[in-house]
């Protein structure tokens, strides 16, 4: 079970990013990291991340119940929390509104595997899920079928969710996922686009297979 030192530290600092990199606006997504004991610190509901602390971090069990903060968790919580149990190897759970990557959301379209970095850090194209509405098991379910095998899954109609060691880790695949989004949808403006050849991706693959049993 992989767990992520000094885990509130690592989130605040992680959703204070995610805003200044424009992945959100004003409250919207939600971080999480899992403790040495195995519960998860998890952004509250409804608080700005300009203004956030350590203070209004919440901690929940694997079953969702709060066991220290004053706030809400998350309304995502049940997102965050099947992917832990999906997935071991997993320390950190991030999901987020990027404007790119949304668009592909909602169109129910996967964002193909282009550029080399996007295949190595992600592990092929970014699925869609099933839809599910906000804040429901659903939600989580369908994310962790999108995500075997992958660092991030598109929520359909929703945003995007990244997996990764650590906040940190997970927020570099929440921007590249961004980035290429952007990349592709722009190439698709202006023609047809080419996706990496197969023998090409199933190496970046396993360096992303790799790279997630390793992690650096």
């Amino acid at each position: 079970m992989r767990t992520v030192p000094d885990a509130q530290n690592a989130v605040l600092a992680a959703a204070k990013d995610m805003l200044r990199k424009g992945l959100v606006e004003g409250t919207a997504g939600n971080i999480s990291a899992r403790m040495d004991d195995g519960n998860v610190c998890i952004t509250p509901s409804s608080v700005d991340y300009e203004a956030m602390t350590l203070d209004d971090l919440m901690i929940i069990d694997p079953g969702g119940e709060v066991l220290e903060g004053h706030r809400s968790p998350s309304s995502e919580k049940l997102l965050h929390l099947a992917c832990y149990k999906a997935f071991d190897d997993v320390g950190s759970v991030i999901h987020s509104h990027p404007v790119y990557a949304t668009m592909f959301a909602i169109a129910h379209q996967a964002i193909p595997p282009c550029i080399d970095e996007f295949s190595i850090y992600v592990g092929g194209e970014v699925r869609v899920t099933d839809y599910a509405e906000s804040g429901s098991g659903g939600v989580g379910e369908n994310a962790v079928a999108a995500l075997e095998g992958r660092g991030a899954a598109l929520l359909a109609n929703h945003g995007m969710v990244a997996v990764g060691p650590n906040p940190a880790k997970a927020l570099h695949i929440t921007a590249l996922v961004e980035r290429s989004a952007q990349i592709v949808w722009g190439a698709m403006a202006l023609g047809q686009i080419h996706e990496l050849p197969a023998e090409v991706n199933k190496k970046f693959k396993s360096i992303y297979e790799f790279l997630r049993e390793n992690p650096m």
